[in-house]
C-alpha cells in the first residue's frame, strides 16, 4: 500500500483519466476525495472505490470558482483530517480549428479550467499544506505544451502555462517542503474531450493521424497516467518536485 492513509483530491474525476487515477490511487491506500461537477458521474466512482474495499468521498466544486476549492479543500479536511495531495486533472479545451475562430468564450473557459483552477488550489491548498508540514499537487499537463499542434493554439498555450507555472511553485514552495510536478500525457481516444481534440468523431483517419506520431505505437490510457500520479503521489518521491513526467510513448511530432 504506497500510499496507505494519504488523502488526495482528485479533480474532474468523474471520468477518464481522472477516475483512473482516483481509482489506482484507491487501490494502493489512498483516501480518496472524488471532485467532478456531475453528480451522478462522480458517486459512480465513489461506488466503485468503495466496492473494491477503498475509501472515497464525492465533493461537488467548480475549479474555477474561489469559494467551490475552498469548500473541496476544507471537505477533505472534515472527512478525513487532513489533505496530502491534490491532482489538478479538470481540463476543458476548444474545438480544433484555426486561432482566429476560437471564440472569446472558449478561449476564457479554456484558461479559467485549465489555468485558474491551478491557482484556485494553490491559494486554499498551500495553508493548509504549509500547517502540516508539507504536501504535494501533481497538476496534469499534456504534450501540447511542449511540442504544440496546429489547431489547438489556445490549449496548448493554456497547458504551457501549467507547466511554466508548477515548475515555479515547485522553485517558490520548496521550503515548505511542498512539492509541484506535472504529468503531460498524449493523446488518449477515450476520454470525451477526444473529439474536441480531433476537430470531430473520431473516424479511423483521425485516429491513424495521431497514432503514427507515437512511437511506441498505441495512445495512452487512464492506467498509463494513474501509474506516473501513482509515484509522485507517493513517499519514493520524496525528492522529486518541479518535473514533468511525460506520458506519450515518445511521441515525437
Amino acid at each position: 500500500m504506497r500510499l496507505q492513509d494519504k488523502v488526495v483530491i482528485v479533480t474532474g474525476a468523474g471520468g477518464g483519466i481522472g477516475e483512473g487515477i482516483a481509482k489506482h490511487l484507491a487501490s494502493h491506500g489512498a483516501k480518496v476525495v472524488v471532485n467532478d461537477i456531475q453528480q451522478a458521474l462522480g458517486e459512480k466512482v465513489v461506488q466503485a472505490i468503495v466496492a473494491a474495499g477503498g475509501t472515497a468521498s464525492y465533493v461537488a466544486a467548480d475549479v474555477t470558482q474561489s469559494a467551490q476549492v475552498k469548500a473541496l479543500v476544507e471537505a477533505a479536511i472534515q472527512s478525513y483530517g487532513r489533505l496530502d495531495c491534490m491532482v489538478n486533472n479538470a481540463g476543458w479545451t476548444h474545438r480544433n480549428r484555426p486561432a482566429l475562430e476560437v471564440s472569446e468564450d472558449e478561449f476564457d473557459r479554456c484558461y479559467a479550467v485549465n489555468v485558474k483552477s491551478i491557482y484556485l488550489s494553490t491559494i486554499h491548498a498551500v495553508p493548509v499544506f504549509r500547517q502540516q508540514g508539507g504536501g504535494s499537487f501533481i497538476n496534469i499537463a499534456s504534450t501540447a505544451g511542449v511540442r504544440p499542434r496546429p489547431g489547438l493554439t489556445w490549449y496548448n498555450g493554456s497547458k504551457g502555462a501549467v507547466i511554466t507555472t508548477s515548475k515555479s511553485l515547485a522553485a517558490e514552495l520548496g521550503p515548505d517542503n511542498i512539492r509541484v510536478n506535472c504529468i503531460n500525457p498524449v493523446f488518449n481516444p477515450d476520454t470525451g474531450l477526444s473529439a474536441e481534440f480531433a476537430g470531430g468523431p473520431l473516424d479511423e483517419a483521425r485516429r491513424n493521424k495521431f497514432l503514427s506520431s507515437i512511437p511506441l505505437g498505441r495512445f495512452s490510457t487512464a492506467l498509463d497516467v494513474a501509474n506516473a500520479a501513482l509515484y509522485l503521489a507517493s513517499d519514493e518521491a520524496a525528492f522529486i518536485s518541479g518535473v514533468c513526467i511525460e506520458v506519450d510513448g515518445a511521441r515525437c511530432v
